[in-house]
C-alpha cells in the first residue's frame, strides 16, 4: 500500500523536490502553512508529516505541537524540514514533539532514506502498542506493592541474568512501566552503540540527542525531558515531571541507581565476551602448536632414518650428507624457538584469562554497589 505523506511548506521548490523523491513509492499531498496543514491533517490522517520550520502565520513548531495535542493527529510521525543546524534548533523540534529533524537543502536519496526510517518506525510502534498495553497491566499488578528500593533490587537481580543487551534492555523498560515514565536508551557497548526504546523502535532525532550529548553532564534538562549519562548507558526519560518538584526529586534520586547497575552490568559484560576473546585465542594457540610438533616429528624421523642409513653404509665421511644432516638440526633448532615464543604468548593470555575470570568471580562489594559518590541529591 503506497504511504500518504502530507508536505506542510511555503517554500514551492521544497515542495517540487519533495515531489519528484517521493513519486514512486508515496502518495502526496501539500500545504502551504500551517493552517492548512493541520486542517489536511485531520482529514486525511497521513502516514508521516513533512514540516517547515519557519512559515508565515503558524512557525512549524506551533503546528507541530498542534497535531501532537490533537488524539488523531498524535501518533503521526512529523520530520522538521530547515536551514538551521544548531542542536538548540533540534532540541526545540524534539520538545515540539518530532520524530526527526533534516537539513535544507537535501537530497532525493536522503529524504527518502529518512522517511523509510519514520514508516519502519510508525509501522513497529503500531504492532506494539497493544502489546506494550497489555504488558502495562501486567507489571503494575506485579509491581503494586513494590516501593522504589524493592523494583531497584529486583531489576538488579534480573539484570544478573542477562547475558546480552536484548535482554538486558527487556528488564530495563520494564522497571519504568510503573513509573509510567517513557524513555529510550543508549547502551555504549565496546562492540558498538545500541539504541532501543520501550515502543521497539528509536526516532532518529532521539537517537541524534543521546550520541549529541553523551559527553555532556550527568544530568541534562531540556524541556520535559531530561536525559542521564553513564559511561556505558545514556537514559533518556520523554515525560519528565518537571513541574512536580517532589516527583522530579524523587527520579533524579532514584534512576542514577538503575544506570549504576546497568553501567556495571555492561562492563561485566564486556569483561566476560574478552575472557571468551582470549580462550579462543588460547585454543588457537594451541593448535598451532600442535601442527608445528606434528610437521617438526615427521621431518625429524626421516632425516634421523637417513642418518642411521649413512651410519649403516659408512657414508658418514661423505660432506655433503654431513652438511645436510647439520642444516637439519639447525633448522629443528629455529622450530624450538618459535614453539618456544607461542608458549609465552600462550603462558601470557592464560596469566590474563586468569586475572579476567577472577574479577568476574569476585562478588560485588558493598562500596561497588552502594557507593553514588556523583550521584545528585534533592
Amino acid at each position: 500500500m503506497s504511504r500518504l505523506v502530507l508536505a506542510i511548506d511555503d517554500d514551492k521548490l521544497v515542495h517540487k523536490i519533495i515531489e519528484d523523491a517521493l513519486a514512486e513509492s508515496c502518495k502526496l499531498i501539500r500545504a502551504k502553512n500551517g493552517d492548512e496543514g493541520l486542517r489536511l491533517a485531520l482529514k486525511y490522517q497521513p502516514d508521516i508529516i513533512l514540516l517547515d520550520v519557519e512559515m508565515p502565520g503558524m512557525n512549524g513548531f506551533e503546528v507541530c505541537e498542534k497535531l501532537k495535542k490533537a488524539s488523531q493527529t498524535k501518533e503521526i510521525p512529523v520530520m522538521f524540514l530547515s536551514s538551521r543546524t544548531d542542536i538548540s534548533e533540534r532540541m526545540r523540534g524534539y520538545n515540539s514533539g518530532a520524530a526527526d529533524y533534516i537539513v535544507k537543502p537535501f537530497n532525493r536519496e536522503e529524504l527518502l532514506a529518512r522517511i523509510n526510517v519514520l514508516d519502519d518506525y510508525r509501522q513497529v510502534s503500531q504492532r506494539l502498542k497493544q502489546d506494550m498495553e497489555q504488558a502495562q497491566i501486567t507489571a503494575e499488578i506485579a509491581m503494586t506493592d513494590s516501593g522504589d528500593m524493592g523494583r531497584i533490587m529486583r531489576y538488579v537481580g534480573q539484570s544478573y541474568h542477562a547475558h546480552d543487551l536484548e535482554s538486558l534492555s527487556s528488564f530495563f523498560f520494564e522497571f519504568f512501566v510503573p513509573l509510567q515514565l517513557e524513555v529510550a536508551v543508549a547502551f555504549w557497548h565496546k562492540q558498538g552503540e545500541a539504541f532501543k526504546s520501550a515502543e521497539g523502535a528509536i526516532q532518529p532525532i532521539e537517537q541524534e540527542l543521546l550520541e549529541q550529548n553523551r559527553e555532556g553532564s550527568r544530568f541534562v534538562d531540556f524541556g520535559r525531558r531530561t536525559i542521564i549519562n553513564y559511561p556505558k548507558v545514556s537514559l533518556l526519560i520523554k515525560n519528565m515531571p518537571t513541574e512536580d518538584p517532589g516527583m522530579y526529586g524523587r527520579y533524579k534520586d532514584l534512576l542514577p541507581h538503575i544506570l549504576e547497575a546497568t553501567n556495571a552490568k555492561i562492563q561485566d559484560m564486556e569483561e566476560s565476551e574478552q575472557a571468551i576473546e582470549q580462550v579462543a585465542h588460547i585454543g588457537q594457540v594451541c593448535d598451532d602448536i600442535a601442527q608445528q610438533l606434528v610437521f617438526l616429528d615427521m621431518h625429524h624421523s626421516t632425516q634421523s632414518d637417513n642418518f642411521r642409513q649413512l651410519l649403516v653404509a659408512e657414508e658418514v665421511a661423505n660432506l655433503e650428507q654431513l652438511k645436510e644432516v647439520s642444516q637439519h638440526f639447525a633448522f629443528l633448532n629455529e622450530e624450538i624457538d618459535v614453539i618456544k615464543q607461542k608458549l609465552a604468548l600462550l603462558t601470557e593470555t592464560r596469566e590474563a584469562l586468569h586475572t579476567s575470570l577472577n574479577k568476574l568471580s569476585q562478588p560485588w562489594s558493598e562500596d561497588q554497589v552502594a557507593s553514588q559518590d556523583d550521584i545528585e541529591l534533592f
